[in-house]
């Protein structure tokens, strides 16, 4: 046995409650390893030494190391101690905080058994409850649709469904936005992240200068509460981006320190280097490269509360649903915990979702973010559908491995996406190729979490990287492919299936498919996909719910089936 996998850590991803009685153990071990069974005997921590009960784990995940066991324990004593029994041909080892050992002597558990030893109610990560049935739609605001007729147009050169580049507006507004809610909702949206909306110089306005008023470009406050106002009343949730790491150049604080020097009270909102600004040689802390947006300083208290005060203000005046956090892993985890407890204690179903590329384990333990952007679920689908570097082993695998990185609670409230305005289109990524983009949605609305569809992808819109990815949305209908556009609804659709809000999953593969399995109560929804190249029989004994390129019992490659049995 492989004693340098096995791996447990309490009260971590591998120990966790999903509830006041409720906890979840992980027990990690080399997928190699053949053992008859995994089994964990817990008990209170005060007589464990007298009393134990023992508890099964199931193998659940696998990835390309390891295995993983898992097992829920319902407890009457939330002080916990536990160690785990891992079976082979009748013969029994431990393993507990001394490591694997042969023999275990409870009586002595006090000095190395794991311990849980009391779950504190405000230590449970809870889940957004809306998250787990949330269909996302990200709108770039200025390529989505032009609502106000009568505007002020002056600012616009692009015309509509021009090939944009980095200063090009086109016209995109809230209120055009307002205008197409029925098409979301009919589209099986329920949820908005939109792009940030302040007032900035840009058309991507991520270099806000006022916080508080929506940017003329898209329209008023006024414009905005109406749009939160109609998009309640269809069940679709808001969801706003939260720059909060950096701003505009122009916003009032950082032009008084160009004006004063270390001479502005605002001096220590931004991290510069020398007693006053230097513009040529940008002395001072940007985002990126781009000298027009100078960093926060988010460690100063001034900082962070007036960046908490924007954050409640858009919840308390114009009820809002949650952030989006811009460059979350630049900020400080100090303020994200007092911007987390500020915003669940005005409203606890918001939804915080930081914009973390990679592991965010850190941020993800319930005091900071609920979820992030899973960029690395999207770098898992190009791999299997564009640059076709892992098969269907690779691929289930990389799943499994993307769950295990955090708790369950988390998994349910990811934000998967295939692409957004910061990436390459998924469609241009698969070479045009319908079928592809097709399947990923389909694993992308049967994984963990809340499917992200970036605007334009039912119309199979194009576009390399930023900012060819932020083309115009083509509103001309004769121009849809209404069978595919059909196919994505269906897909959307299932998400409102309990089954794929509080189901379990399974991934597995054999040497051509790859399968996604749910199961809750008495339902069970199984995903097959097909990227191996050939045609595969495949039978099925329930009933189809979505399914392309399967013909006569042979799912074709880049096909997939969704079925129930």
């Amino acid at each position: 046995m492989n004693k340098q996998a096995i791996l447990h850590i309490p009260e971590s991803k591998f120990c966790y409650p999903k509830g006041q009685n409720t906890i979840v153990l992980r027990l990690r071990m080399d997928k190699e390893d053949e053992v008859d069974r995994v089994e964990v005997v817990y008990g209170c921590k005060y007589k464990y030494y007298l009393e134990q009960k023992t508890a099964v784990m199931e193998e659940k995940y696998k990835d390309d190391l390891f295995k993983y066991y898992e097992t829920e324990l319902k407890l009457e004593d939330v002080r916990l101690s536990y160690v785990f029994q891992i079976w082979k041909d009748k013969e029994c080892c431990y393993f507990s905080e001394d490591g694997l050992t042969s023999s275990y002597d409870f009586k002595l558990s006090y000095y190395n058994s794991f311990q849980l030893p009391y779950i504190n109610s405000n230590d449970i990560h809870e889940v957004v409850d809306w998250m787990q049935g949330a269909v996302f739609y990200e709108i770039f605001i200025d390529r989505f649709y032009q609502g106000a007729k009568d505007k002020n147009t002056d600012y616009i050169n692009l015309e509509w469904g021009g090939i944009p580049d980095p200063k090009s507006f086109t016209g995109g507004d809230i209120p055009g936005i307002t205008q197409k809610l029925d098409y979301l909702k009919e589209l099986g949206i329920n949820g908005l992240y939109l792009t940030p909306v302040f007032e900035s110089i840009s058309n991507h306005k991520y270099d806000i200068y006022n916080y508080k008023k929506i940017d003329g470009h898209f329209g008023t406050n006024e414009d905005f509460y109406k749009l939160v106002k109609e998009a309640h009343k269809r069940g679709i949730r808001i969801v706003l981006d939260a720059v909060f790491n950096h701003c505009s150049n122009l916003l009032p604080q950082f032009q008084d320190v160009l004006l004063k020097g270390k001479a502005s009270r605002y001096f220590n909102w931004f991290m510069i280097d020398g007693d006053k600004i230097d513009t040529q040689n940008i002395n001072y802390e940007v985002f990126g490269y781009s000298a027009y947006m100078p960093k926060f300083n988010t460690s100063n208290t001034e900082v962070q509360e007036f960046l908490m005060d924007i954050a409640l203000f858009w919840i308390k005046e114009y009820d809002i649903d949650g952030w989006r956090l811009d460059v979350s892993d630049e900020v400080s985890h100090n303020f994200w915990r007092k911007l987390r407890e500020a915003v669940k204690k005005v409203k606890p179903e918001s939804v915080i979702i930081g914009e973390n590329w990679h592991d965010a384990y850190s941020f993800l333990q319930g005091d900071q973010y609920d979820s992030i952007m899973n960029y690395a679920f999207t770098k898992a689908c190009l791999d299997y559908y564009a640059f076709q570097t892992v098969n269907a082993q690779g691929f289930a695998e990389k799943l499994n491995h993307l769950l295990m990185r955090n708790n369950g609670q988390v998994n349910a409230m990811m934000l998967n996406l295939l692409d957004s305005h910061d990436t390459d289109r998924f469609f241009t990524y698969v070479h045009k190729n319908k079928d592809r983009l097709l399947s990923a949605i389909a694993v992308m609305c049967m994984y963990m979490g809340a499917p992200c569809i970036y605007y334009g992808t039912e119309l199979c819109l194009e576009g390399g990287y930023d900012p060819d990815n932020r083309r115009c949305f083509d509103w001309e209908e004769s121009h849809w492919d209404i069978p595919f556009r059909e196919n994505l609804k269906k897909l959307l659709s299932l998400k409102q299936k309990p089954v794929l809000q509080k189901g379990d999953i399974c991934i597995s593969y054999d040497e051509n498919l790859c399968y996604i399995i749910r199961t809750y109560e008495n339902s069970e929804i199984i995903l097959i996909l097909n990227q191996s190249g050939k045609a595969v029989p495949i039978s099925l004994t329930g009933t189809i719910l979505a399914q392309n390129k399967l013909l006569d019992g042979n799912l074709l490659t880049d096909g997939f089936v969704v079925y129930e049995n």
